[in-house]
């Protein structure tokens, strides 16, 4: 009787070139088998980095151990552990490094993208995403999942890369990519790095990395500027990024309890879930990000490969409607002052005066022209990144349960024309316009060239929509 393991051999010998129409392949660590159908293959749940359990809870991922046999891939691998998100489900498991890998039915030496999903690095998964329409045109899709919450971003004294796991796993898995896709049809040296929100900010993020260097060769990000900033009262400011020092002194006064290491590896999953609302910011003075995104964009330390950077044109409509209640004029007023400060808040209403109505809607203008348009004109201009702009008027709604409100090109809205999300249903004119923008990043991730210079900015809608101008001069400071 033959081991699994010389029967996987026979298997993969049979299937020569098996990244041509393969559904076992050999990766580094063992052979994989997933599915396959006219137009695609797909494998899934994919472990890159050894379970970050035990004694490596808070520790930079670990290498695979190589198994013996076939590797059954046709099916994801657990979420990262999370409570509900927006539209994303709870999640008690540690165990969670895994990646999927979506190719063309016959693939040889195709463009690569890479997807980090977003949630505010607390919530969501790699799998959430279809990546169907992608592949369509010729991509090798690859998505991931990595650290959230208080597991990703946690600090203490003396630990080692406190405050950046989350970040590490995800340069664990480009590592792969580079060792492995080749396999599965794709081209390790062109490698395109995506995401959206979360994702966005880690796309970014990667790029000022020297230890990302040569790992990817074009980056799209999608509604995540480093430089993306929350107004929290009289002059400031709260951005995505840490500092190590602060994360490792709140882990040090945290209420878990614990004094050492040991005892903190010891938590069970739903109390270190109670800290992740302290811990959801990735930290820089690490060995994954050593400088600020920030400060590093700003003195042009950043990896110099092809990048497209947008928004969407209403980003925080579906915040706006989540925490407040339909305000007047003089609510819009007290929402101003307590946002930004009564000296800046005088500014702020001369330049958005009250439309009349419910005046969130107006209250979502600001805050989108402040946390993400003006923040993504400042990446582009630093970048000479290629711009755009998803400015669909009425979009499918890809939350549930979300109360009554003119969303508009809300933030996320993209996504279901590029990736199968949230159940959206199109009308003709919608599918015409997922067609075009999966055109669009497909060409990217193929040439570096989206289809314009990189001076203008192209607008996706279905119809004509009135320039906006986002008096980026408020927020230059």
């Amino acid at each position: 009787m033959r081991s699994p393991f010389i029967a996987a051999v026979i298997v993969a010998a049979t299937a020569v070139p098996a990244h041509a129409a393969g559904t076992t392949i050999s990766t580094d660590t063992g052979f994989v088998s997933g599915s396959i159908t006219n137009a695609q293959r797909s494998f899934q749940g994919i472990p890159f980095a050894a379970p970050p359990t035990g004694a490596n809870r808070w520790r930079d991922p670990q290498p695979v151990q190589p198994w013996h046999g076939v590797l059954e891939a046709t099916k994801p691998g657990p979420r990262c552990a999370q409570d509900e998100g927006l539209g994303s489900p709870a999640s008690d498991s540690e165990d969670c490094l895994y990646l999927n890998v979506t190719t063309p039915a016959k693939a040889v030496n195709r463009p690569v993208m890479v997807w980090i999903h977003g949630g505010g690095f607390t919530s969501g998964a790699g799998s959430d995403y279809g990546v169907d329409q992608l592949v369509r045109n010729g991509s090798v899709v690859v998505t991931i999942n990595y650290r959230l919450g208080a597991f990703g971003y946690f600090g203490f004294p003396g630990l080692e890369g406190s405050g950046a796991f989350g970040l590490k796993d995800q340069q664990k898995a480009l590592e792969w990519v580079r060792r492995n896709i080749r396999q599965f049809g794709g081209d390790p040296g062109n490698v395109t790095l995506f995401g959206a929100s979360a994702g966005g900010l880690s796309t970014c993020a990667q790029l000022t990395s020297p230890k990302t260097q040569g790992l990817f060769q074009r980056a799209i990000i999608q509604s995540g500027p480093c430089q993306l900033g929350i107004p929290a009262g009289e002059n400031q400011v709260l951005h995505p990024w840490a500092k190590r020092e602060d994360v490792e002194q709140a882990g040090a006064t945290a209420p878990h309890g614990c004094t050492d290491l040991s005892c903190l590896r010891g938590l069970s999953v739903q109390e270190v879930k109670k800290l992740t609302p302290l811990f959801s910011k990735p930290a820089y003075d690490t060995e994954a990000l050593p400088h600020n995104p920030i400060t590093a964009l700003r003195e042009g330390r950043f990896h110099q490969i092809p990048i497209l950077a947008g928004t969407t044109r209403d980003e925080l409509t579906v915040f706006v409607a989540m925490y407040y209640p339909p305000l007047d004029a003089t609510g819009y007023d007290q929402a101003l002052a307590q946002t930004f400060g009564a000296a800046k808040a005088k500014q702020v209403l001369d330049a958005y005066p009250p439309k009349g109505g419910d005046e969130r809607k107006q209250l979502s203008a600001v805050l989108t022209a402040m946390t993400s348009t003006c923040t993504t004109d400042e990446l582009r201009a630093q970048t000479s990144a290629y711009g755009y702009e998803f400015a669909e008027p009425k979009p499918p709604m890809i939350f549930p349960g979300m109360p009554e409100f003119e969303y508009g090109a809300y933030h996320g809205s993209e996504l279901p024309f590029l990736l199968r999300y949230g159940n959206a249903e199109f009308d003709a004119k919608q599918q015409k316009l997922s067609r075009e923008m999966v055109d669009v990043w497909t060409r990217f991730a193929r040439t570096g060239r989206p289809g314009w210079e990189r001076q203008d900015v192209r607008v996706f809608a279905t119809r004509e929509v009135e320039p906006v101008n986002p008096r980026c001069d408020l927020w230059s400071s």
